[in-house]
């Protein structure tokens, strides 16, 4: 017994830090605690991962592959068939007893599932849906369940795959062809794109299904209700920060995706020569992040975040919403007490809580500076580019290069809300 387990924790030093370069994990839209009769309410030990939900809460999730063997030769990928690593494979069983017996012990709130393709899609998918259909019917398991969906499985499995996870996730890896083609390539976009087109209909047919049960009072079916996320490796090809948004952009608008994760390209052992030699800056991809937020929620055009002259690459200095607004000194100063909700989404240091509070509070009375020091607001930031009556930036702007350098300062702490 004592061997038996000295195994399975051996696998799970493996396969836990081998699904550590899988980005696309994080939950939202969970089921608030256990229903009556299930098990758990979801902390630290081998292979959990710490994610946050859009609503600011904290969930851990045992994040391990099934295996980390793979037929594919990915040359940005440890687990490729090439690769000189320790190879280990979970039986279903196992993955169901580990899970369970870190949620009984509140180590965790669920569970992320990957893996390595192992024979072909449809098996690899086939094995992967049996874990998730074990523990919610044959153990009533209640905790979160992330999923990766392999691209070209079966309609079936994804179905299958879908009434038992929150959420699903189909790794685009790279935004163009090009890059696939060159690095991976057992992979085409076709068909990745293909297998988030089935996840899409589907989830929205789960959510018709949901609204239509409401209205009867019936328990409706359920699909993904978190939705579908996929991740894209920034700096392992030649693709510029332009493309690699306009490639998002396109997955959000066409695939309704939830989310997508960008994970910088970290060099590996025995790399294949056509790979850069070193990683990107980290604030590369902290600075996609931030783009990415203006896409979805700032009413921003990929035009106005990434232009598509020069480079195509972000500025690392200065945050992307700042960079714009260095670009466009014409537009400002915004007037905080009259300016519309989108001119004021525009301004650098407000972020979209506390526009809102300041549309409420200019209801009441006239905003002043203290106004915006009570609101925690980057008064730094800010005061450049707004006008109240005890402020006005006076010839401020006229200078956009030396305002440049006096705001350009190393960000102490990553935001990604202003």
């Amino acid at each position: 017994m004592f061997s038996v387990i000295m195994q399975i924790l051996d696998k799970l030093a493996i396969l836990a830090d081998a699904a550590k370069y899988d980005a696309s994990c994080a939950s939202c839209d969970a089921s608030k605690g256990p229903a009556p009769g299930t098990r758990g309410n979801a902390p630290r030990a081998t292979g959990v991962c710490h994610s946050y939900t859009p609503d600011g809460r904290c969930v851990s999730l045992l994040k391990v592959l099934l295996t980390n063997f793979c037929i594919y030769d990915c040359a940005y990928c440890i687990n490729r068939i090439s690769s000189d690593v320790r190879r280990a494979r979970f039986a279903p069983g196992e993955v169901v007893r580990l899970t369970l017996d870190f949620y009984r012990r509140n180590y965790v709130e669920g569970l992320f599932l990957s893996s390595g393709i192992i024979r072909n899609s449809d098996y690899t998918m086939e094995q992967m849906v049996e874990v998730v259909r074990r523990l919610r019917e044959d153990h009533q398991f209640a905790g979160y369940i992330h999923l990766k969906a392999i691209p070209s499985a079966a309609p079936e499995l994804l179905a299958a795959a879908g009434r038992y996870a929150d959420r699903l996730s189909v790794n685009v890896e790279l935004s163009t062809a090009a890059g696939l083609a060159q690095l991976a390539p057992d992979k085409t976009l076709p068909v990745i794109h293909s297998t988030m087109g089935e996840l899409r209909w589907r989830i929205e047919e789960g959510r018709q299904a949901k609204r239509a049960a409401a209205q009867q009072r019936v328990r409706p079916p359920r699909f993904a209700p978190a939705g579908q996320s996929t991740q894209m490796i920034v700096g392992a090809d030649a693709s510029n920060d332009h493309s690699i948004l306009h490639a998002s952009d396109h997955l959000y608008r066409d695939y309704q995706l939830s989310r997508v994760y960008y994970s910088a390209f970290n060099p590996i052992p025995g790399a294949s020569p056509g790979l850069p030699p070193r990683a990107p800056p980290l604030l590369r991809e902290h600075r996609l992040y931030q783009a990415d937020w203006l896409l979805r929620f700032y009413q921003f055009d990929i035009a106005e975040v990434a232009p598509d002259s020069g480079d195509g690459m972000l500025d690392l200095e200065v945050d992307p919403k700042l960079a714009w607004a260095l670009r466009h000194p014409e537009r400002f100063p915004i007037n905080i007490n009259t300016a519309p909700r989108e001119a004021l989404l525009r301004v650098p240091g407000l972020g979209t809580r506390n526009v809102t509070r300041i549309l409420s509070m200019r209801r009441h009375a006239t905003l002043r500076l203290d106004d915006l020091v009570r609101l925690r607001t980057p008064i730094k930031k800010l005061l450049p580019f707004v006008e109240l009556p005890d402020h006005h930036p006076r010839r401020s702007l006229d200078d956009p290069a030396r305002l440049r350098r006096q705001l350009a300062a190393p960000p102490e702490q990553p935001r990604l809300f202003d």
